[in-house]
């Protein structure tokens, strides 16, 4: 029995590296990754906000990555403007009003403007509600971002930058990834901005 769980724990990590493998193996990704931290680098020294959303592990990605900004990342620095949409009683509220599609786009329409950039995160690339707050920012005129999976989904060609994690079939190796992403983009734009924090 130990045998069989121990061979399973190791084909996950093992498959867990072919995703990030066949990630590294593609070099349009990783520019796809530099033009990522480019654009969240030039929204902060330009004035605007980060802006996150997602559904499930995808909120938590959201939410992790607004702290990583405006708590601290390799080392002390100032607070950059970072805001994942992810209060319960505003995305309750809007739910219930105008129903759950709705609630990403309703608090960009509340919180976003010209010189934000908004990143939406999804495993799928489908989900209603982040397929309408790339719709809204593209009305608004706010930039996007979409970390996506599978084969992108209709979000894919909706942002203005898609990063689509290729192999993974599933949320949880796609998401390893995202995480993975999202924490380069950080590290690159604070080796940028705060060079002192990695000498």
């Amino acid at each position: 029995m130990t045998s069989s769980r121990d061979d399973a724990v190791r084909a996950s990590f093992e498959e867990a590296r072919a995703t990030l493998d066949a990630f590294l193996a593609d070099p349009s990704l990783i520019e796809a990754v530099g033009a990522f931290a480019t654009l969240c680098q030039a929204t902060l020294t330009g004035g605007g906000r980060l802006l996150s959303c997602g559904n499930g592990g995808s909120m938590c990605d959201a939410m992790h990555f607004a702290e990583e900004w405006t708590g601290r990342f390799q080392g002390d620095r100032s607070a950059l403007p970072a805001l994942a949409f992810s209060d319960p009683s505003q995305l309750t509220c809007i739910a219930n009003d105008f129903g759950y599609d709705e609630v990403f786009a309703r608090s960009l329409q509340a919180h976003g403007q010209a010189g934000d950039l908004l990143v939406c995160l999804s495993t799928s690339g489908n989900s209603p509600n982040t397929v309408r707050a790339l719709e809204e920012a593209r009305r608004m005129g706010i930039q996007s971002v979409a970390i996506l999976g599978k084969d992108g989904g209709k979000m894919r060609d909706l942002a203005d930058l898609a990063i689509v994690v290729p192999h993974a079939a599933t949320s949880d190796r796609i998401q390893e990834v995202h995480i993975k992403i999202l924490h380069i983009a950080i590290e690159t734009v604070e080796r940028a901005m705060f060079p002192s924090n990695y000498e």
